[in-house]
Order: C-alpha cells, then sequence, then structure tokens
C-alpha cells in the first residue's frame, strides 16, 4: 500500500500524480485531460464579456442604489413602531438579506471566472463555453455548456455543476456517459457533436 495521499488542495492536485501501482487497467488508458481544462473544471465558471458586464451593472446597481433604498424602508418600517409586529418591518429585513446574498454571489462569480473568450483545450474534449449536441435519453438536444448568468435566448444553458454538465464536462467527442436525474432514474448521453460559443 502507498503512502501517498489523495490532494486537497488545488496547489496539491495540479502536481498530484497517481501511485502507478494503484492504476486501473482502465485508468491506464483514460486520456488525461488537457491541463487548462482541468483546472477550469475545478475552479473558474467562465462568462462571455457582455455577461459579466451586465453583472458588473447589476453589482454596482445593488451597492449603490438598492442598499440605501432597502436602509430606508427598514428605517421607515422600524419608526412604525413595535417590531415583534410589524410586517413591513420584517419584509425589509428579508429583502436586505436576499439582496445582501445576489451581492456576495455577484462578487464571488466575477472573482472566480473567465471572461472573455472560453479557454481553448485540446480538440475533441467537451469544456465550459462551448455549445454541446447530444443525445440525451433518446432525444436530441443542443445547449450551452456554462454558467446560466450569459443566458442566450434560444439556447438552453446547462451549468458546469449540473448533473448533465458535469457528466459531459471533460469528455471526448463521440464518447458515450451517463448521469443520474434529480428523480434518481440514470440517463444515458451520447456526445455528438461540441464547438466553441462565439
Amino acid at each position: 500500500m502507498s503512502s501517498r495521499r489523495v490532494p486537497h488542495t488545488l496547489r496539491e492536485l495540479r502536481s498530484y500524480q497517481p501511485d502507478p501501482r494503484q492504476l486501473t487497467p482502465e485508468s491506464r488508458a483514460a486520456a488525461p485531460l488537457p491541463s487548462n481544462l482541468t483546472l477550469l473544471m475545478t475552479t473558474q465558471t467562465w462568462l462571455t464579456q457582455e455577461a459579466a458586464d451586465r453583472l458588473r451593472a447589476e453589482l454596482e446597481r445593488l451597492e449603490t442604489e438598492g442598499r440605501p433604498e432597502i436602509i430606508k424602508k427598514i428605517e421607515t418600517a422600524r419608526a412604525e413602531g413595535d417590531l415583534k409586529e410589524n410586517g413591513g418591518y420584517h419584509a425589509a429585513r428579508e429583502e436586505q438579506g436576499k439582496m445582501e446574498s445576489r451581492i456576495r454571489q455577484l462578487k464571488h462569480m466575477l472573482e472566480h471566472s473567465h471572461i472573455g473568450a472560453p479557454p481553448v483545450g485540446e480538440s475533441g474534449f467537451v469544456g465550459a463555453g462551448m455549445v454541446i449536441t447530444a443525445d440525451v435519453g433518446g432525444e436530441e438536444i443542443r445547449f450551452l455548456l456554462g454558467s446560466r448568468e450569459i443566458a442566450s435566448g434560444d439556447l438552453d444553458v446547462y451549468s458546469e455543476k449540473s448533473p448533465l454538465g458535469s457528466a459531459v464536462l471533460g469528455k471526448k467527442i463521440g464518447e458515450t456517459v451517463s448521469y443520474t436525474a434529480p428523480n434518481g432514474k440514470q440517463i444515458t448521453v451520447a456526445i455528438l457533436e461540441a464547438e466553441l460559443y462565439l
């Protein structure tokens, strides 16, 4: 038995080499993922420049206009008296919590996303920022693999973290994979095509 441990940090993951004695014939035959695709799979979300600009504008609006508005609502409701039975006060506090949560989400997304052209992995692999054509459970669908924040009118968007997205991310075109749907059903996916979303 090897004394090597499984990597727990991103730095360890980048330099991790499995013990050759622990590899199965299947894992030896599997092609390694391109390094930039592996990094994107573990740490980043891809956003178009347009989506990033839209998110920055929303963040700016929430921080500069939204916070002062909600503070005024809370102060007005607080001035009405007894806070235990003050529905307006509780509603304003709940609205404030939702807004602060969205501000944190936007900041995190903008700090940890790849903005611009999708990262180019090795040819033949599915990656974030690609339009995928796949046979999903017997039905051919076409979707964008990326953040729902980049939603495009007529194209469905699946996150890399969704069951379908995580099943196809990093796989080869032509490969067949499966994932477990939220209802517990196993769904087979045949990856037919993948092209960069521009």
